[in-house]
């Protein structure tokens, strides 16, 4: 019953019931005998109920004891946030390396290029890449940085991919500055030059003119500046080092220079001018000796002419029609002369601040 009980109560429990009730209609024990071996079947019962939950709590314990233990999982060490600094990216070293060092950063720097070159004027290199982060130090700034002007590489330590320069003869100024605009050279690197040598561009007006040379040449890698020879379109390109056509040798080629002296026919015009100016005398000395008064005022006729003459010979030399041709250079201030239509001319200040003939 004790050993029962220590297993299971309640079944010891029916055993006790059991044997009590043999106990008290079986045997001829006297009334206190049977009493007393009641007493301590309840008893011997209580031992094993108590046994029994000892037997429990010890498999429990034991149970516990060989239990398989799942490691519990530990955290796992948490990576180094990375401080977030302000984008430098695009500007000059110097001023990104003050203003971050001020954020409290230590700054680092080098090239951005396959080159490996050593930055020593800070000023001159401009940041392409950044990197932040916490070291035993501080907080670290890295910049990757190329020099000014320089495009930026794809990747931090690869080469930097210079455009490529076009075909540009041909074009004009405007649609040339903006295929190299567009191929990301600056605009301040482009510069315009005159073609040929006795011409100049005229200020801010050029968009319209058209390149005969370039450099670099179409293919070559755009490294530094580029240099765009330009022709007016009126004129077209010639081969290098060449002049325009310039006939009275003044400074200004005659495309642009509409009033100048230029050699239209045979001979020297300045020459004949003088021939003129001399005849026109000799008709006005003519006139004086036969008209009196009328006479004396041939006669400044003639010396006007003479004047002429001389006016005539200083432009340009030669003989030909008695003529003067409106324009063209003259000496003295004052002369007169007429023109092969036979509209008369007076030798006067022009609008360079020269003596031409101009209508009288």
């Amino acid at each position: 019953m004790t050993i029962v009980g220590a297993f299971s109560f309640p079944l010891g429990f029916l055993v006790l019931v059991a044997a009590i009730g043999l106990l008290w209609f079986l045997p001829p024990w006297r009334w206190y005998a049977k009493l007393g071996a009641s007493v301590g079947a309840l008893f011997l019962l209580t031992v094993g109920a108590g046994l029994g939950g000892q037997l429990q709590e010890t498999g429990k314990a034991d149970a516990k004891s060989v239990a398989p233990r799942t490691p519990s999982p530990k955290a796992s060490p948490s990576r180094a946030v990375e401080p977030k600094a302000p984008d430098f990216r695009g500007k000059h070293l110097e001023v990104a390396e003050h203003t971050a060092r001020d954020a409290g950063y230590i700054t680092q720097r080098h090239d951005a290029s396959a080159k490996h070159r050593a930055i020593l004027l800070r000023s001159g290199w401009v940041v392409c890449f950044q990197q932040a982060k916490r070291e035993t130090a501080g907080k670290v700034l890295t910049f990757a940085a190329v020099k000014a002007g320089e495009p930026c590489p794809e990747k931090d330590g690869e080469a930097i991919p210079w455009p490529t320069m076009p075909q540009l003869t041909g074009r004009t100024w405007q649609a040339s500055v903006r295929a190299l605009t567009d191929l990301g050279v600056d605009k301040d690197a482009i510069r315009a030059a005159s073609h040929y040598l006795n011409d100049e561009l005229p200020d801010g007006d050029h968009d319209a003119w058209r390149v005969c040379e370039q450099d670099p040449a179409e293919g070559a890698s755009i490294t530094a500046e580029v240099t765009l020879e330009l022709a007016h379109p009126q004129v077209g390109c010639s081969q290098a080092g060449a002049s325009l056509a310039d006939r009275d040798a003044d400074g200004d080629p005659d495309y642009r220079d509409h009033t100048d002296d230029r050699d239209r026919g045979t001979g020297s015009t300045g020459g004949s001018s003088g021939s003129a100016g001399g005849s026109t005398g000799a008709a006005g000395g003519s006139s004086g000796a036969v008209g009196g008064s009328t006479g004396d005022v041939g006669g400044s006729s003639g010396s006007a002419g003479g004047a002429t003459g001389g006016g005539g010979s200083s432009s340009s030399g030669g003989g030909g029609a008695g003529i003067v041709h409106p324009g063209s250079y003259c000496a003295p201030a004052g002369a007169t002369g007429v023109t092969r239509a036979g509209t008369s001319m007076v030798c006067g200040p022009g609008s360079d601040g020269r003596n031409r003939w101009r209508s009288g």
